[in-house]
């Protein structure tokens, strides 16, 4: 039964895993995203934050960028969108946090609030 449950769980992490590959092939600036806050955020839950402080500024342009660049069809759902406004807002606010120079505990939850939505727009193009 063990092995059954396991192979079912690989099943759909590799299932997420190819559509998530092929929401980046679709659309590029979601893909810069991903790279800026995956080299930001993995640190900063691991106790470094100096990547995310160097690079605030970067992650807040690349998710305004977002919104400017061509964002494909099937994307253009009310749920991205307004996610998609919201991680604009989250970025702004997490650079503002760095320039000011706020504690290392207000910019780790700054950082994750961008993670978390950053995956919840992934999860929207995946189930949508």
């Amino acid at each position: 039964m063990k092995i059954k449950t396991l192979s079912i769980i690989l099943f759909l992490l590799t299932v997420n895993s190819i559509n998530a590959q092929s929401i980046y092939e679709q659309w590029p600036a979601i893909k810069s995203f991903h790279e800026v806050i995956s080299q930001t955020f993995h640190p900063a839950e691991e106790g470094n934050l100096e990547p995310v402080k160097t690079r605030s500024e970067e992650l807040m342009n690349k998710a305004a960028y977002i919104l400017m660049a061509d964002i494909p069809e099937e994307y253009r759902t009310k749920s991205i969108l307004d996610a998609l406004d919201k991680l604009q807002l989250e970025s702004k606010l997490l650079n503002q946090l760095v320039v000011s120079k706020a504690s290392d505990l207000e910019i780790l939850k700054s950082i994750t609030a961008v993670h978390d939505t950053f995956h919840k727009i992934i999860g929207f193009c995946i189930n949508e």
